[in-house]
């Protein structure tokens, strides 16, 4: 399996910069200050007309991770509307009270777009017992990807997790995409692992800054030619 390198995008020029640059998937969102949240359906609709890159799209719409069933109603609806206007996949992921996955919720928004993919996002970061959230996140319905940087305050902290969680368990290297705040040399380092799904933010904007530059395309080239060189070794 070669390497996937997925890129935050905002914006149209985000999308067409990190298609230049030779990304393979786009995650759209708004609101970073917030981590990300719920772009808007016309935001969506400008990236789908530039790119054809797959696109998977953020159901967030609160910086919790928490969800009730009001929320997920509306969730529902702006999924559908994404659908409609070009998405091939999300991006959510819920916790509950005592800070586990919150399955029921996730099971519940998965069903209403069955056959869509979907990726439970850097929530499981937060949780109490990393080997307890992965057997949970197995059970969840369409998930084929789980965003991870092993610790909340990223991946330089959470490498050693990371890694020790991927080397143990083939299926969970399978799904794992390490991403937040992700450097270019932990890459050898989990792609020995089994990790082949990477993802990026600022890092492949000038100055790091979401609101200031938009993604560069020769740094998203950097990228792509790290992943194809480990892919070239394997």
């Amino acid at each position: 399996m070669g390497s996937l390198l997925e890129i935050i995008a905002l914006h149209p020029a985000d999308a067409e910069a990190a298609q230049e640059g030779g990304a393979d998937r786009l995650e759209l969102c708004a609101s970073m200050e917030a981590d990300g949240l719920c772009p808007s359906v016309s935001t969506v609709s400008a990236i789908r007309r530039v790119t054809d890159l797959p696109l998977r799209v953020m159901l967030r719409l609160s910086d919790s991770f928490g969800t009730d069933g009001a929320e997920l109603n509306r969730l529902t609806a702006m999924a559908q509307s994404y659908l409609s206007a070009g998405a091939d996949g999300f991006v959510f992921g819920f916790l509950n009270a005592d800070n586990e996955v919150d399955v029921d919720s996730a099971a519940a928004l998965a069903s209403t777009f069955a056959g869509t993919p979907w990726t439970f996002h850097r929530a499981v970061d937060a949780v109490l017992e990393q080997q307890k959230a992965w057997r949970a996140l197995r059970s969840l319905p369409g998930l084929d990807c789980v965003l991870t940087a092993g610790s909340s305050l990223g991946v330089g902290h959470g490498l050693d997790d990371l890694l020790k969680l991927a080397s143990g368990d083939e299926q969970v290297a399978k799904v794992m995409m390490a991403g937040g705040s992700l450097q270019p040399e932990h890459v050898p380092w989990l792609y020995g692992a089994g990790v082949r799904r990477f993802h990026v933010g600022s890092s492949v904007r000038q100055d790091g800054s979401w609101t200031k530059a938009y993604v560069n395309s020769r740094f998203v080239r950097a990228w792509r030619n790290l992943l194809d060189a480990q892919d070239e070794k394997a």
